[in-house]
Parts: structure tokens; sequence; C-alpha cells
């Protein structure tokens, strides 16, 4: 999690303790389980002062179950945690991932429970690092340095799930949409016949900048793996919690793939239709039209990419490109010489610099040796991207693209052809469009309902509630196929589009004639369908401004 200060010893251990009014409702949902004898054995491996004992020591049948385990590494936790007053508990003072390789990996639980300790793979052991790729390989998935411990803890838990046993965690809500968590949203999907997300518009960690879930889920029967159900209920905070009953949401079938999980928040009648338009064969996607990279990745964006007074104090009109550094440079859906000398004229950094490669330093100008020298002194060849570099000012992979897509965005990204020979930063991704492609009907059909609502399927919520999109993900954008639309049309269409976002107008007005004349005449799409898209796309762009508020 990220913490607003900074705090190394609860970094290594990852303990974020659970609000005591999330605690009680979780175990609260198992109460007629453990009154009927349902569930002998609990185990809860990351116990921490004993939260989730608490709430299980109120319950009254509570002497039902034969078996409470819980695992703390932290000495002194765990013997507060030995304190509780419960029948039949046991606190084990050990890591977790180190026990279950010792003992538990054999044993099987009818309830999992608790809050898994949240730490990145460079703060734990070598011999924790084993094992937890050991857990994940054996499991069919991946293991490698982006994965967080928590994984980890939630895999070997289902694995130690007796059959129709139940687990109930609180972990991040990267869960629903990283790329690292491919492989467990796929296990995950296999392995629990349902699933129940809880999400908050709130944060509810205190002094934590980090979105969690709630995630609860029933082991799979064999025969129940095809006819496994997601539902995602969304609350607004901890409050909710009192009027908020299980018994009574509605599941949507999963796909046992490793797709998002985002796409449940719509209904499902809206998953039916994100699917039919995914193979429908009058649509294609941006990544069959071209290749989508990321943006040039200087090292330090403020170094390389400058101003005209920057550029004419060191004499650098020689070695500099025109540039489009930020979303606010792209002022329609075409960055032309204009749009350029505007950014140039009102002091933006507009220009990227490109020191030659062919050249050795010592034939530079003198001009530009001083503007090394300068970077050097101000240290902006100590990170890490200009430090691996044979020769740090020098930026590799410096190409011109056909368009930009912006990354972060508040909407949904601008789709910008480049007609100036412009370069790009990280901030944007770069496309080159295939042989034969007609750029200007690429960008036609990336305006229109169906492809912005597939935007937000495919991106994932950044902070403060914007979109990000990356590479991979905005090859995945369904578009429609207008390989045989007028090309006449399609420049009245975009010269719209272009007035459009210059001036701010109204997006819902230009979808509606965009729809109305290529998805609906052209294609054959009923309005319903595309009315239903602009549904998704409002309620999956909404929830993400609610939750920046």
């Amino acid at each position: 999690m990220l913490l607003r200060e900074d705090a190394t010893t609860q970094k290594l251990r990852g303990a974020y303790y659970t609000p005591e009014k999330l605690a009680e409702f979780i175990v609260k949902q198992f109460e007629k389980d453990i009154k009927s004898g349902n569930i002998k054995t609990i185990l809860e491996p990351s116990c921490g002062d004993g939260v989730f004992l608490d709430e299980l020591s109120k319950n009254r049948y509570i002497h039902n179950v034969d078996l409470i385990l819980g695992v703390e590494i932290e000495k002194e936790e765990a013997k507060k945690a030995k304190n509780k007053a419960i029948e039949n508990i046991k606190i084990v003072n050990d890591d977790f991932i180190s026990l279950y390789d010792k003992e538990l990996k054999n044993k099987k639980y009818d309830l999992i429970i608790g809050n898994p300790p949240y730490i990145r793979y460079q703060y734990l052991t070598d011999e924790q690092r084993s094992v937890q790729s050991d857990i994940l390989v054996h499991n069919g998935m991946k293991s490698n340095k982006l994965i967080n411990a928590w994984v980890c803890f939630l895999v070997a838990a289902v694995e130690l799930l007796n059959e129709n046993g139940n687990i109930a965690f609180v972990i991040p809500a990267e869960i629903l949409q990283v790329a690292y968590a491919e492989d467990l949203r796929l296990f995950l999907s296999n392995m629990l016949e349902k699933i129940i997300i809880i999400t908050f518009q709130e944060l509810i960690f205190q002094n934590i900048e980090q979105e969690v879930v709630v995630l609860i889920g029933k082991k799979n029967s064999k025969r129940a793996l095809k006819s496994s159900k997601i539902s995602i209920k969304q609350l607004k905070n901890l409050d909710c919690l009192d009027s908020t009953k299980l018994k009574k949401v509605q599941y949507q079938s999963i796909e046992h793939t490793k797709g998002k999980w985002t796409k449940y928040f719509v209904e499902d009648i809206h998953a039916s239709l994100i699917e039919k338009i995914k193979e429908d064969n009058r649509f294609t996607t941006l990544g069959r039209m071209g290749k989508v990279n990321v943006g040039i990745t200087t090292g330090n964006n403020d170094y390389f990419s400058v101003t005209k007074d920057v550029v004419k104090q060191y004499s650098l009109q020689d070695v500099v490109i025109p540039l489009i550094g930020r979303s606010s440079h792209a002022h329609g859906i075409y960055f032309t010489y204009e749009d350029w000398q505007i950014n140039v004229n009102s002091g933006k950094n507009a220009y990227l610099i490109s020191f030659p490669e062919n050249i050795q330093y010592e034939n530079y100008p003198q001009k530009h040796k001083e503007y090394i020298r300068k970077g050097e002194d101000d240290k902006a060849n100590t990170g890490y991207k200009c430090r691996i570099r044979k020769r740090w000012y020098i930026v590799p992979s410096i190409w011109v693209p056909d368009a930009f897509l912006l990354r972060r965005n508040n909407a949904f990204p601008k789709f910008v052809l480049n007609n100036i020979n412009a370069v790009s930063t990280d901030t944007m991704h770069r496309i080159k469009f295939n042989e034969g492609i007609n750029r200007d009907k690429v960008l036609l059909s990336y305006y229109n309902s169906i492809s912005f609502a597939f935007t937000e399927i495919n991106g994932r919520s950044y902070g403060g509630g914007v979109l990000e999109i990356l590479p991979g993900e905005a090859s995945n954008i369904v578009l429609p196929d207008l390989s045989e639309f007028s090309l006449e049309e399609t420049k009245r269409l975009l010269l719209l589009i272009d007035n459009t976002i210059r001036n701010n107008l109204s997006i819902d007005a230009l979808l509606d004639e965009v729809d109305k004349i290529v998805l609906i005449d052209f294609l054959g799409i009923s309005e319903e369908i595309c009315r239903e898209f602009r549904n998704i796309w409002k309620i999956l762009m909404n929830r993400r401004h609610i939750r920046a508020k």
C-alpha cells in the first residue's frame, strides 16, 4: 500500500490492520455455517493482533468449531492473539509462507479469512521468494518480481480450502485490473464456483492511499467448473455494510480467462453484449491496424524536453525534434505545425533533444557540450535509464509514429494523427499503422460509443480517478472496420470531431452523430446496442470519477 508518510517497518511487515467494522461484516457472513456445524476448521494466515478472532469469539456457536488456527509472524502481536478467549484456538508465531511449506500444504480448512500482508517482492527474504515461487508455479501461475506477497497468500489459502470451503480476504483492488494479476484471475475463476467482490468508493484504511476490496469465494466442486459465477457489489464506505445483504446479490457467469474483472461492474446483459461485439466480424482491434508502443523513454523528461529558449541558449536547433509532450499539447485530433507553434510560443517544452550517436562527444559543438555538462551538474545522468546507457545523453529508440494515444485521461484518451513528424515521450503511446491502412479511417473508427466503452473495459483506474491504458491494453480496443467506408464522409466526420475536441464541445452530441452514421447506418448495429455501449462507457467512467471525489 502507498502511505502518505514513509513507514519502513510497516512496509517490511506489510501489516495494515483491518477496521473492526469490516472484520465484523466478514465474520457475520459465516455465522449460519458455524451454527450448523458446516465449518469445523478455520485458518487466519496473518492474524495480527486478532481483530478477526475477536469477531469470531462473539459467535454463540463458535464451540462447534474444532480448530481455529491463527498464524502471525510478529511475536508481540502473536502474544495478543493468544490471549483471545476462544475455545479450540491455536496461535503459531511464524511466517505463513514458511509454515505452509513446512506443515500446512497437505492440510485443509473449511474457512480461511483475513487481511494478508502487502509486501513487495524486494522486501521478501530469499526463502520467502523461493516458497512463493513454488506455490505460484505449482498452481499454474508465473512467478515474477512484480508479484506482491498477498497474491501468494491468496493462492495458498485457496489451495488449503476443503471442497465447498469458503474464503474471505481483504486485498488490493489491483486484482481487478493489473497485468501481474492475470494468472491469479484465471486461477480464481477455475477454483472458486462463486466469487463476490465488494468495492468501496472511499478509502477505508486510515492514511493509506490504496483502494482495497473484499473477496469472498466458495471453493469449486469439480462439477461446477463451467458454471462459476461472480458478483461485484459497489458500496460508498464502511457504513454501507450495515444494510448490505450478500444473499441478494446478482451473479454473472465468469469467464475462465486472464481478462480484467472491471467488465463485471456492468450488468450481465452488458457483459453478453461485450462478448458479442468482440466476436462480430464487422469489428477489428487497434492492434490489428498497427503496432502500439510506449512513447520515448528519455530517462529524464525535464532534461531532454525543452523550450525554445533553451534551444536558443545552447544552439540546439540541429539536434531537436518537434515534441508532443503532454495531453494539453494535443489541441485536436490532428497534431499540426500550427498546434506545435502554439506550444512553442507559449513556452512549453515542445522540443526533444536527440544528440547524434554517430559523432563522438569531442566533436560536438561547444554549446552542446555545455548542455551535457549542465545535465551532469544537475545529476540528470543519475537516473537508472540514463545510467545504463553507454552515453547517457543519447536517447534510444527515437522514431516518428503515425499517431499518438494519450496514456492517462479523464474522460477518454485522445487519439491524434501526427501531421508534422513529431515524437512523444512516454506520457503518450505511439502508433505505427500497418502497410495499406488508411490512417484517417482508423482515426474515425475510434470516436464512437462502442470503442469508448472498450477503452474503459481494457484500461485501468489510476490515482485520482484517471483512466490509464497501456500499449497491450490499447491494442485490444475494439474498433468498427471502416475499410469500405466512404473516404469523403470520413474526412467530413473527422473535421466535425476535430472541431468538437478543439473547442470542448459536447462529446455526447458528437457520439450521437458518429454512432448514427458509422455504427447504425453503415455497419447495421441497432440503436439499442449503441445506447447500451454508451451506458457501459458512462458507468465505468463515472465509477472512476466518483472514487476520485
